[in-house]
């Protein structure tokens, strides 16, 4: 059984953080119910389209981060939909959500209204700049996250400009803290009976992955220098273009150093540093770069990544994604994992020949069990509202009443998007 089976999520996020921390919920077996409001799918579902069946909203940007979901819609500005979030609150375990800071308590489920639903729920609230402060009310993503929290100003080469890091990191930074904190509310719960409040913040989270940065500056108040791909003390840890391309070279310590210039021929030189500490090796960095440099181009990099490492020296070819996805050493984990072709969704256009198995291959998580309760996948991304009518029914309504609510927009089901579709489709 998996850690989190039989626990129900309520998920009410978009883009990528929060999305991202209830897949991160979902891979180890919780039930996760996404919600989406009928004129407003996630704004990421038509990021990166790169198949013909656009409609369906399941480009890379969103599919990544929201497999092992159920999907519905719903108005939550309307009495009807209100009430419908309400059925879903009781017997929830864990709600998510990270609308701006305030927006959910106009619609009337902030958390002491959902506590009134649900008494131990874990309700989890994701910004930003987090829920206090003066910029509590602000909005942000990833790249002005980056950019407020000085992790831009720590990346890049000494004399350029900040450079911004590709990867929204900082978005899935922040999914993963929520996450680890609704696990440790979930285990508070099983000793006191009570549930949690969480309070995340894109920024603190920013703070965190810049741990060493942020205690350096308070203990000697002086800001990291920019190294780019260099190291500003040992040019053993550093990047070098080779013959047919750039290695990455780790050597760290001082053993570490010593292999390094051993395999490059001079043990005596590597006997030398390693004797030396941090600020005693900064003074041969110059010198060392420049012979570094000339001795790595005699060769491709990766002869170097397979000499350095029998040497027992960190080391490796600078690789484009496409090249480390056909890693064999990825065949021995798990985190890339295929959900499979099968899907509810009542259309086959959704499966059809213009979009092949390979795309329904996902990150899932980044560790391993022992057993087979460990991180998996059991179902594709869903399409916008492809579960609307099934979570409804599991609610208690039939289909009379979900056709009503349909009527009056207050749902908003796959199959009637996809008859709205088919009947545009006839008059072109």
């Amino acid at each position: 059984m998996q850690p989190f089976s039989s626990i129900k999520v309520i998920d009410l996020t978009h883009v990528i953080a929060g999305p991202f921390c209830t897949y991160q919920l979902a891979v180890m077996g919780a039930e996760v119910i996404k919600i989406e409001l009928p004129s407003s799918p996630d704004m990421v579902r038509a990021t990166g389209i790169q198949f013909p069946s656009g409609e369906y909203g399941l480009g890379p940007m969103f599919t990544s981060q929201n497999a092992n979901k159920r999907a519905i819609s719903i108005d939550l500005k309307t009495s009807q939909g209100k009430e419908i979030l309400r059925k879903l609150i009781h017997g929830a375990d864990i709600l998510v959500e990270n609308y701006r800071s305030g927006a959910l308590a106009n619609l009337g489920f902030d958390y002491e209204s959902v506590k009134s639903i649900q008494q131990d729920i874990i309700y989890c609230s994701m910004t930003g700049f987090g829920q206090q402060g003066p910029l509590g009310q602000r909005t942000a993503y990833d790249n002005v996250i980056q950019a407020f929290s000085g992790l831009m100003s720590a990346n890049g080469p000494e004399h350029s400009d900040p450079v911004k890091v590709g990867p929204p990191v900082l978005d899935y930074g922040t999914g993963i803290q929520a996450a680890y904190a609704i696990a440790a509310a979930l285990f508070q719960r099983t000793r006191t009976g009570k549930g949690q409040y969480i309070d995340i913040a894109m920024l603190d989270a920013a703070l965190m992955l810049m741990s060493s940065n942020v205690t350096s500056f308070h203990q000697n108040g002086k800001l990291n220098s920019r190294a780019g791909n260099m190291s500003s003390f040992n040019a053993g840890y550093g990047c070098y273009p080779t013959l047919d391309g750039l290695i990455m070279i780790g050597a760290y310590t001082g053993r570490q150093v010593c292999n390094l210039w051993t395999a490059l021929g001079d043990p005596d030189h590597g006997e030398k540093l390693a004797s030396l500490n941090p600020p005693e090796m900064e003074s041969f960095i110059k010198q060392d770069t420049e012979r570094l440099s000339k001795l790595l181009m005699a060769q491709s990099a990766s002869y170097w990544e397979e000499r350095l490492n029998q040497y027992k020296v960190p080391a490796a070819r600078v690789r484009t994604l496409n090249e480390t996805l056909a890693e064999e050493q990825l065949q021995h984990r798990t985190v890339i994992q295929n959900a499979g072709t099968k899907n509810s969704h009542s259309t086959n256009r959704i499966a059809d020949k213009n979009r092949d198995e390979s795309q329904f291959q996902y990150p899932t998580a980044a560790f391993k069990f022992n057993d087979n309760a460990g991180p998996k996948l059991h179902s594709a991304p869903p399409v916008f509202a492809q579960h609307t009518r099934e979570v409804l029914s599991e609610l208690g309504y039939n289909a009379q009443q979900i056709k009503s609510l349909e009527d009056q927009k207050v749902i908003s089901s796959s199959e009637s998007n996809q008859k709205q579709m088919d009947s545009e489709t006839d008059k072109i």
